[in-house]
């Protein structure tokens, strides 16, 4: 009888034991791969949030702000830049086309972002997924607002609906343009991505709820939504704008000549990069998840290390018999080691089985709440290296029970004890 059969047969009459064990492993290993899955789907998910946009452009500052206020809509800028150097900048020889951002109002916790038509033409997303409407069109009157899909969901929107913009980032009621409401003309297809919590409008938009504002507050005469129409309603000036160029070989140039700009001081970022520099500052958090969850895998192999020398008392009797028949001292160990590594690889097989389980039940939820798409693939290399590493951890776990049934006689086994 080979050893393979004996540790099946001998398994089965532990099979509660072993089965909660598995479950254990099974979690653990679960859990680990869940995290590392995450960190990475998480990751491309960050650095996937712009693409095909050489350079974004704003008043001088931080790299890390500029990204964050223009692209996550976090935080705010420290100036803005006038339209006369925006338009200066877009029309060089270089440039093949630009979009305007103009930030600062809000709608029920909701940023707003007044930008053109450009807006939808020509930003990308996931390398190169352009923006999508999934209900209505895209903005064409000044009081026209295309929401993002996680706006419409949250707040129960449709095309057609009125919404009040307000001025600044928190909504109160002194701070409400409800003297000059908007409608929901388009709703955009999910992206995963800020697009899906900003409320867009035109930059003309902007300019109407602001023309009787002065200094943060409403002046003494305030127009309607009508009056305001006859004013011009170019903007004065934008919060940032994205480039595109011609040729990428010109992005450094054109990086440089834009942060040596002479009539006010300007800052340019390539997107790709500072994604990429600003996710190495953060990156401590997805180790220290990766850490924990190694911690949760060695407290399950330390549970099946307990559980497997509790049962060496009860196993006494048959590994004497074992010896009796004339297996030798290391065919005991290689049983101990057996058994032990026919418990974890089933744990891992079932930790993998409860993986994509609910990655399939849990990915449009993810993708719903958090902006995060959970593909559902094959393990990749790290991950088969972390399998493989939970495996060897296992059988040197399993050399502990094994070596001390090795130290125990025969007769220490078949002596009767009163």
């Amino acid at each position: 009888m080979t050893l393979l059969r004996i540790a099946l047969k001998s398994a089965r009459f532990r099979k509660t034991s072993l089965a909660l064990t598995v479950f254990s492993i099974a979690i653990s290993v679960t859990l680990l791969l869940g995290v590392d899955k995450i960190r990475k789907e998480t990751r491309t998910s960050f650095l996937n949030t712009i693409s095909q946009t050489d350079l974004i452009v704003g008043a001088r500052s931080g790299p890390t702000n500029l990204l964050l206020y223009s692209v996550f809509r976090i935080g705010n800028a420290t100036n803005n830049v006038s339209w006369e150097t925006y338009e200066q900048i877009a029309a060089s020889e270089e440039v093949a086309w630009t979009i305007p951002i103009s930030l600062g109002d809000s709608h029920r916790g909701f940023r707003v972002m007044g930008t053109t038509g450009d807006y939808f033409e020509h930003y990308r997303y996931a390398d190169e997924k352009s923006l999508t409407i999934e209900r209505g069109q895209q903005f064409e009157n000044v009081y026209d607002a295309v929401l993002g899909a996680d706006v419409a969901r949250s707040l129960d929107y449709e095309v057609g609906d009125e919404i009040t913009l307000s001025h600044g980032l928190v909504s109160a009621d002194f701070a409400d343009h409800d003297d000059k409401p908007f409608t929901v003309v388009g709703i955009i297809n999910k992206t995963g991505t800020p697009v899906d919590r900003t409320v867009h409008v035109s930059l003309a938009g902007i300019e109407a709820i602001h023309v009787d504002w002065q200094d943060g507050s409403r002046s003494a005469v305030t127009l309607n939504a009508e009056q305001v129409l006859k004013f011009d309603l170019t903007p004065t000036s934008i919060t940032a704008f994205m480039v595109g160029l011609d040729s990428r070989a010109e992005t450094f140039r054109m990086q440089r000549q834009i942060n040596e700009f002479e009539d006010e001081p300007l800052s340019a970022i390539i997107p790709g990069s500072t994604l990429a520099e600003f996710w190495r500052t953060i990156s401590a958090i997805e180790q220290v998840l990766f850490v924990v969850s190694g911690f949760v895998l060695a407290a399950g192999l330390l549970g099946m290390l307990t559980t497997i020398l509790s049962t060496l008392n009860e196993r006494r009797r048959e590994i004497a018999v074992l010896r009796a028949v004339g297996a030798r001292a290391h065919h005991v160990v290689q049983l101990i080691v057996l058994e032990t590594l026919l418990v974890v690889v089933a744990g891992c097989v079932f930790g993998v089985g409860m993986l994509y389980g609910l990655l399939v039940v849990g990915r449009p939820i993810v993708a719903r709440r958090f902006g995060v798409d959970l593909a559902v693939s094959w393990l990749d290399p790290t991950q088969y290296l972390i399998l493989a590493g939970v495996i060897v951890g296992a059988v040197g776990v399993g050399l502990i029970p094994g070596f001390a049934a090795y130290r125990r006689s025969i007769q220490d086994g078949l002596n009767v004890k009163v």
